[in-house]
């Protein structure tokens, strides 16, 4: 599958187009927009999360309910257009309209695209880099995720995530807890965390970060139940999954590094307490006695449930903002502020979650054959028997 998505922050509507999706699978926008909705929910979320209620429509590729194999478009409208049509308007308009609207940004955030790409693309206006860099544009990426979570549950695949450290708190976790028990807890909290009193304790400290004018990032984690053994590939290095997931984890905006099973705190320790011994029963076939590695060995699933956990910064916008300088005069001043979030970690836990789904349900299409539902189920049943015996 691929796709490509399309739109900006305060235009008109946020695009995607993809391809390569089976046939007969069952599709309907209640699929995505739950998805949706739990993107723009968590606490610490700005005053656009209240503007804005993601609804996708579905443009193409699903009649009656089912794709068809042919592209699927979504497009998500956005409700605050109607106050930008004349700033984000594709008209050409006059400099004396220009200058009337007094919306020219020239003071670039430090943090963001602003300044780098108006030096890479030439605007003297840097609001044509933030209106494409915002997170804004997550929101099709997370639709995409929805498609993604569609196919995997017909085949018996489950993603879950859920938050681990906010502002330095980090949330006391068991391991390997059910991934239903997961799902549950983490819908339950208001920050996405598995840990009642953690929870607590990160609320307060994104209030005080909101009071202060600043804001505070943390981790996530998502976890990936009911892989067959042997996505990806240990052939050359685009090949493997666990590097592609973590390109893709590191493509979302303000995630600055990401860990699968152990992480960096693998350095830390001796071969013997980082490996996971293999096990053999006849019911279940090959497995292991634990999952340091996450469930990945040599670039490829090994049955294991796939752990990835994202590192997502502060949030850059402040409402006290950091110094800048003006790309006109070059005086120093505040940095300009857009509407912001204080910590928007729970609701990039839910990002996460759907481009690692996204990921995980590409490489299956790539693995086995896909042109409809039945082919792909049918095709991984006989490829799990197989391993079983193997």
């Amino acid at each position: 599958m691929r796709f490509l998505t399309a739109g900006e922050s305060h235009g008109p509507q946020l695009t995607t187009i993809i391809e390569g999706v089976p046939a007969q699978i069952r599709l309907v926008e209640e699929d995505i927009n739950r998805e949706l909705s739990r993107r723009q929910g968590g606490y610490g979320r700005g005053r656009r999360m209240q503007i804005e209620k993601d609804q996708v429509k579905i443009m193409s590729g699903v009649r009656h309910g089912y794709t068809t194999g042919a592209p699927i478009t979504f497009v998500v409208e956005n409700n605050d257009w109607k106050n930008w049509t004349k700033i984000m308007g594709s008209a050409p308009i006059s400099k004396e309209e220009e200058e009337k609207m007094r919306r020219r940004l020239t003071r670039p955030r430090p943090g963001h695209a602003d300044l780098n790409g108006a030096i890479k693309y030439g605007h003297r206006d840097m609001r044509d880099v933030l209106e494409r860099s915002s997170a804004r544009e997550t929101t099709v990426r997370v639709a995409c995720g929805a498609l993604a979570k569609v196919i995997l549950k017909a085949i018996g695949i489950e993603v879950a995530g859920h938050v681990r450290i906010i502002g330095g708190i980090e949330a006391k976790v068991g391991e390997s807890l059910p991934i239903k028990t997961i799902q549950e807890r983490s819908e339950a909290s208001p920050v996405r965390c598995l840990d009642e009193e953690a929870g607590t304790k990160m609320m307060a400290a994104i209030d005080q970060a909101k009071q202060d004018g600043d804001s505070i990032g943390g981790v996530v984690e998502v976890v990936v139940e009911g892989l067959p053994i042997g996505l990806g590939s240990h052939v050359h290095y685009d090949r493997k999954l666990d590097g592609k997931i973590a390109g893709a984890v590191m493509s979302i905006n303000a995630f600055k590094g990401v860990e699968i099973g152990l992480g960096f705190e693998a350095a830390r320790k001796p071969g013997s307490q980082v490996h996971d011994e293999i096990i053999w029963d006849e019911q279940t076939g090959y497995s292991r006695k634990t999952n340091r590695l996450g469930g990945f060995e040599g670039g490829m699933t090994n049955g294991m449930p796939v752990v990835v956990k994202g590192v997502m910064k502060p949030i850059p916008t402040l409402y006290k903002p950091l110094k800048s300088v003006d790309i006109d005069s070059k005086e120093a001043f505040d940095a300009g502020v857009e509407r912001s979030d204080s910590c928007a970690v729970p609701a990039a836990s839910v990002v996460c979650e759907n481009v690692v789904a996204w990921e995980i349900a590409n490489s299956l299409l790539d693995t086995f054959p896909a042109d409809q539902l039945s082919d792909l189920q049918a095709a991984i049943e006989r490829h799990n028997e197989k391993a079983r015996l193997f």
